[in-house]
């Protein structure tokens, strides 16, 4: 007895378990999160569904939003003016089983026979067939990836997802998690059916109030709700050069010890709805240094630490055609995020009393725009290993990668970049960056040789004293 239950363990491990896991975590054979600009993507499960799904439909076109729809077949074949109605404004119609029935619990067989069948209704209705699948929960088995490879679905699974099918999540706490969720590249998953196994027949009602909030955020934003198709195709047309396997392996588990980094250490981040700076508050262990304002900085002083979303960085590189689009992209950020930043600082009495913002850098050139002076590392233990980190990051999200670390290899010396408080407050909380914005572009105008060399300055944000990642 014994051995059959470590069999059925074992078995069910490599059939269900490490395919979830790989899918999940690494994005392997499935589509999960674009790469736009201004776009991102509302996708719906479970449906149609005939008291709520009108309602959907009457919301997105009021929004001009498009959306993608994964259909359970056996709901289709109720509601099939529901489906030519989708089909007819615009949306995406995909897969999600004929029935509502996880695939670990299906052969493989059976599966395919519950997407080809819920396929074929789909085509009575529409005269199109889909392409695009999503297994309930968005959990596959070890013969879904096998047949990947010939198959013609693509299996779409999502970035963020937000419980809307519990009602008692309310309306106010699903807009604020769909908010903090809202931006470029997201692929949303909502429902609209609330007839399924293990939800709430009344819920999709405050999955509408959430969204009909977050669609006018959008709106107020410039950012546009696409198909999934569209997405996965702009991401192909971005993508450029194409990235290997191994290396994304590595950005997938570099980017898991980023997200454990920022829980452990509590990283508050500056703008939550679209992350790119993230700061704590920690004792400085330098060497004394004289600060602009002529305040001496100390071994055991506050400094607010800086912190980069390398997350941000890699899909800047992704999507950039050339160092000076990366440094393009980054100043803009760091324009927008700085005010942000002072007014944060002003509001935390432990940061308002720290003596300096603080980072490392590989190239500086670009972090004196804005403010900051620069000061030798001391060379050691910490220098060495943060060069070496600082060249892994910077191979991963510039575009050139390795071929742009042997060009500028003398050039990649890390340094402390410090910024006074009072500074900070000053220049940003006070006067705003609009000054600074028209300095720094009369700057690049009369140098334009230096973009090329501010971008590698940016984009070699750090890595500090514990193996973290301090930014500028």
């Amino acid at each position: 007895m014994d051995n059959l239950l470590l069999w059925l363990f074992y078995i069910s491990t490599f059939y269900a378990f490490i395919p979830g896991i790989i899918t999940r975590i690494f994005g392997f054979r499935v589509f999960r999160r674009g790469s736009g600009e201004h776009e991102y993507a509302l996708t719906f499960d479970d449906g149609p569904d005939a008291q709520y799904t009108p309602l959907l439909l009457d919301l997105l076109k009021r929004y001009d939003a498009k959306a993608t729809f994964f259909v359970v077949g056996s709901h289709a074949e109720k509601n099939p003016e529901l489906v030519k109605r989708m089909y007819d404004e615009g949306h995406l119609i995909g897969i999600h089983n004929y029935v509502h029935k996880t695939n670990w619990l299906m052969r493989p067989a059976t599966v395919t026979q519950q997407i080809l069948k819920t396929d074929k209704i789909i085509y009575s209705i529409t005269g199109e067939r889909s392409s695009y699948y999503r297994p309930p929960w968005g959990i596959v088995n070890l013969f879904d990836l096998k047949k990947k490879r010939g198959s013609k679905f693509k299996i779409v699974l999502w970035s963020a997802m937000f419980g809307d099918w519990k009602e008692r999540i309310g309306a106010d706490r699903l807009t604020e998690r769909m908010l903090n969720k809202l931006q470029p590249g997201e692929v949303l998953l909502l429902h609209d059916c609330g007839t399924t196994a293990g939800a709430n027949p009344d819920a999709p009602q405050q999955m509408l109030i959430a969204l009909e909030r977050v669609l006018e955020e959008a709106k107020r934003r410039g950012l546009k709700s696409i198909r999934i198709d569209e997405m996965i195709m702009a991401k192909e047309k971005t993508m450029e050069k194409k990235i290997p396997r191994s290396k994304l392996v590595i950005v997938k588990l570099w980017l898991i010890w980023e997200t454990i980094f920022h829980k452990a250490f509590r990283l508050k981040t500056v703008n939550p709805h679209d992350p790119f700076l993230h700061y704590r508050l920690r004792k400085y262990r330098g060497q004394t240094i004289e600060l602009k304002n002529g305040i001496m900085l100390q071994k055991g002083d506050q400094v607010v630490e800086l912190h980069f979303d390398n997350e941000k960085l890699f899909y800047f590189g992704v999507r950039s055609r050339s160092s000076v689009h990366i440094a393009i992209q980054m100043i803009r950020s760091m324009e927008k995020e700085l005010p942000p930043l002072a007014h944060l600082v002003m509001e935390d009495s432990g940061a308002r009393n720290a003596k300096a913002l603080y980072g490392v850098s590989m190239i500086n050139r670009g972090p004196q725009q804005f403010g900051f002076q620069v000061i030798d590392l001391k060379d050691g233990l910490v220098s060495k290993s943060t060069r070496l980190y600082l060249k892994f990051l910077l191979s991963v999200i510039h575009p050139s990668g390795h071929s742009r670390l042997k060009e500028h290899s003398q050039q990649l010396v890390p340094k402390m970049i410090l910024m006074p408080i009072d500074v900070l407050v000053e220049r940003y909380a006070e006067n705003g960056s609009h000054r600074h914005r028209q300095e720094m572009k009369h700057s690049s105008e009369d140098h334009p040789d230096h973009a090329d060399d501010s971008d590698l300055s940016l984009a070699a944000s750090t890595q500090g004293l514990e193996g973290s990642t301090p930014a500028i």
